[in-house]
């Protein structure tokens, strides 16, 4: 079992289902309503940062395809933005053609900021292995500024720091009269 999707419309429904079926290192759900690459009070749940972001993208866990973009970079004869590099995600969640942000733009075309990103933490592998684990990595560090509520595990602990979260979500819910 890699990744869980499962709708939890209360707090009381998560902390059931994280004692039964957690716990997990990473945890996700929408923000904001209407939810994007979600279903209302859906979560995605699994033990691997890259196996969360695949399925909340739609694929499958190791399945998404980075590959090289229509341009060539060195043809000065083709009219490209300077921020985009050579890469981009194919079969890219067209939801997020309308998402701000500096790592990707539209169609799924990767800017510097994931050339910036491989060069200052290498990993190894081919370019095309290098260039997604530039990704997923700007990715993890910006979903909140995309809508998401992303619980990751805090220093040294193994899975996933959801208490703060539920004790906040609990409030709410009693506040609002439904406990």
């Amino acid at each position: 079992m890699k990744v869980v999707r499962q709708v939890l419309p209360h707090a009381s429904d998560f902390r059931r289902f994280w004692k039964q079926t957690g716990p997990f290192e990473f945890a996700l759900t929408s923000a904001e309503f209407p939810p994007v690459l979600l279903g209302p009070e859906e979560w995605i749940f699994g033990h691997t940062a890259r196996d969360v972001l695949e399925a909340l993208m739609g694929f499958a866990p190791g399945k998404t395809k980075i590959v090289r973009s229509d341009f060539n970079v060195k043809n000065t004869r083709i009219l490209r933005p300077d921020h985009l590099i050579a890469w981009k995600i194919q079969d890219f969640p067209e939801e997020w053609n309308h998402v701000v942000c500096d790592f990707f733009v539209p169609e799924g075309h990767l800017t510097r900021a994931v050339e910036n990103r491989m060069n200052a933490v290498p990993v190894p592998g081919d370019d095309g292995h290098q260039v997604a684990a530039a990704f997923f990595s700007l990715l993890e560090n910006h979903l909140e500024a995309m809508g998401y509520v992303w619980l990751r595990p805090r220093e040294n602990a193994r899975y996933a720091a959801v208490q703060a979260y539920l004790s906040e979500w609990e409030k709410d819910e009693k506040d609002a009269g439904l406990l």
